[in-house]
């Protein structure tokens, strides 16, 4: 897979435009064998507007956690009425949260960091191996400045614990470009953005950032912590 890696970062070595990028990852990887994982923030309608637009081949999912906000339900709807197409949505394993909310609590994560990697695991790092199985790129909404641990990433990488290559189309995108995207285009987005909130996960779990603040405090802000990620995107494999 080094290989494979290393040619498709060749073919986009001289782009940073998603579209392009998106278009190229079409051209390479077999048919059913593409996928991209939104959590419906603003980076991810970008790249569901290019694909849907487009009429490309890639399969759109997303991770109902069970916890998510009325907000990002709603945005769902917004989306079939826009594009006349659906997500495909996969939720956790009902006997396994059933077990984690018998024997934690329903709001566990507040208690340890244990406790909320486990319920991430159990709401989302699970049911994401069931939506890679069979594939072979996965794409992502990720962005260089989200985190200094997103800065040094490749455009491309081997996600060795799923077995798929990443692809980041986004990945030297501002925010800005992204939200001079959405409006440009009319692209349905989460309201919540409009409050605050710039990284949208579970409503027990996100808050709004004030002015100042990195871009994932408003993630997980309990924790005392600099680097807070759910588990769906570890450090990369040398690849």
């Amino acid at each position: 897979m080094k290989e494979q890696v290393i040619h498709f970062q060749r073919m986009i070595s001289d782009t940073h435009d998603a579209e392009e990028i998106l278009q190229a990852v079409v051209s390479f990887f077999p048919n059913n064998t593409i996928c991209f994982s939104s959590s419906l923030g603003w980076e991810d309608q970008v790249i569901t507007d290019m694909i849907w637009k487009n009429d490309l081949p890639i399969e759109i999912f997303t991770l109902d956690t069970g916890r998510l906000f009325p907000e990002t339900y709603s945005l769902m709807e917004q989306l079939y009425e826009h594009y006349k197409k659906r997500i495909r949505v996969y939720f956790p394993d009902a006997a396994d949260v059933e077990q984690l909310v018998n024997e934690k609590g329903p709001n566990c994560f507040y208690a340890s960091i244990e406790n909320r990697k486990y319920c991430c695991y159990v709401r989302k790092v699970k049911p994401l191996t069931r939506a890679l199985q069979g594939m072979r790129c996965w794409i992502t909404g990720i962005r260089a400045e989200q985190s200094p641990d997103r800065s040094h990433l490749p455009q491309v990488e081997w996600d060795e614990a799923h077995r798929v290559i990443k692809v980041h189309p986004l990945l030297h995108w501002t925010l800005d470009e992204v939200k001079t995207y959405v409006r440009q285009h009319h692209v349905p987005y989460n309201p919540l953005h409009d409050k605050g909130f710039v990284s949208i996960g579970c409503a027990p779990c996100t808050r709004a950032i004030r002015p100042g603040e990195d871009y994932r405090a408003g993630r997980w802000w309990w924790e005392d912590q600099t680097k807070k990620e759910c588990g769906l995107h570890m450090t990369p494999t040398a690849s």
